[in-house]
């Protein structure tokens, strides 16, 4: 990933159970030290508090600016945050966020509900699959519009994670690099 993260500490934030070793997201982290996941106390058993506080921590150590790369819950925590911290955002790469609505919602991820319904402080880019089982595409590009970003259709790739079979998902890493530039 040269160059992607020069201006900007790239801040992983995924979502249940973590992202796995094939997942695009730890790729990138293993890429580029300037890229790092948000690590959560309990991957499994999400608390929007604690998972905020890990966020607003990881975004201290930054020192400086930041651009967030979200997957599925990872997009609702940083929707949450971008609400109550007053730090410098460049920018969000918002992947997959689910429907809380949906039938395919974790009950375990309720704390995280209601989703801010206001515009992101900062650019943001959306982007959705057509087959996603935890958030249609229309739910995508209504949260795209509320929050103020782009929405990105990446067709039918399923929850765009490791089994979508994206590897590093190189369309992915030009999406951040544009936010890292931003601003």
């Amino acid at each position: 990933m040269p160059e992607v993260t020069r201006s900007a500490t790239v801040l992983i934030l995924p979502g249940i159970q973590g992202s796995g070793p094939g997942h695009w997201q730890s790729l990138w982290e293993r890429q580029d030290p300037r890229v790092r996941r948000v690590q959560q106390r309990d991957w499994n058993a999400p608390r929007l508090e604690d998972w905020l506080q890990a966020l607003e921590a990881a975004a201290a150590d930054a020192g400086g600016p930041v651009v967030l790369a979200a997957h599925s819950l990872g997009c609702l925590l940083g929707a949450h945050w971008a609400a109550r911290t007053w730090r410098t955002v460049r920018g969000a790469l918002l992947v997959a966020p689910p429907d809380p609505d949906g039938p395919a919602f974790p009950a375990a991820a309720a704390s995280f509900v209601p989703v801010p319904e206001r515009p992101l402080p900062f650019p943001s880019v959306v982007v959705a699959s057509r087959d996603d089982p935890y958030g249609s595409m229309d739910y995508a590009r209504r949260q795209a519009a509320v929050w103020g970003g782009e929405l990105v259709d990446l067709g039918e790739r399923g929850h765009i994670n490791a089994e979508s079979g994206l590897g590093d998902w190189p369309e992915g890493r030009a999406l951040l690099q544009a936010l890292c530039e931003a601003g």
